[in-house]
């Protein structure tokens, strides 16, 4: 791989984001004016700019085997993103609740992280020939904390 190559560890979660005229108070229904179903997670996001933005960019996560999975692949070859380290689980891949106030742009989320929350540090530990031929690593706070921090020292120490 070339000194431009950057992974991205992290999450992929489904958004299913409802636009209303105001948020609703607690045990209230109310009808809202949109629905959007569509890819988010902060990991799967920053690997989409990043290849947008003209890089060689390889994802690591976990995905389930349902049909979010298949929208963050499907997203992902569009994009020209490498899923050779995207593991796949029985658990279901996550999703987000995003209510939005059509007026003042607040927001309530959500989130159940699924299938990307089980990555394990052991799993990391078998992608160490992708961390060390990258030039850069990013990653968030949307995994379990010990695959985060077991990622981050893998990376220091390689680069």
């Amino acid at each position: 791989m070339s000194a431009q190559w950057v992974t991205v560890m992290g999450s992929f979660v489904a958004d299913l984001a409802f636009r209303t005229e105001k948020l609703p108070a607690w045990g209230e229904t109310f009808m809202g004016n949109s629905f959007q179903l569509g890819p988010g997670g902060k990991g799967s996001n920053q690997a989409v700019a990043a290849a947008r933005a003209g890089a060689r960019v390889s994802f690591i996560s976990k995905l389930g085997n349902d049909p979010f999975g298949d929208l963050a692949r499907d997203l992902y070859s569009t994009e020209g993103i490498d899923t050779r380290h995207l593991l796949t689980t029985t658990t279901a891949t996550g999703a987000a609740a995003i209510l939005l106030d059509a007026h003042s742009g607040e927001n309530s989320i959500i989130v159940v992280p699924g299938a990307c929350f089980e990555l394990t540090p052991q799993e990391v530990d078998t992608m160490t020939d992708l961390i060390a031929a990258s030039a850069i690593f990013v990653t968030q706070l949307e995994l379990a904390l010990p695959t985060v921090e077991h990622g981050l020292s893998l990376a220091r120490s390689l680069n």
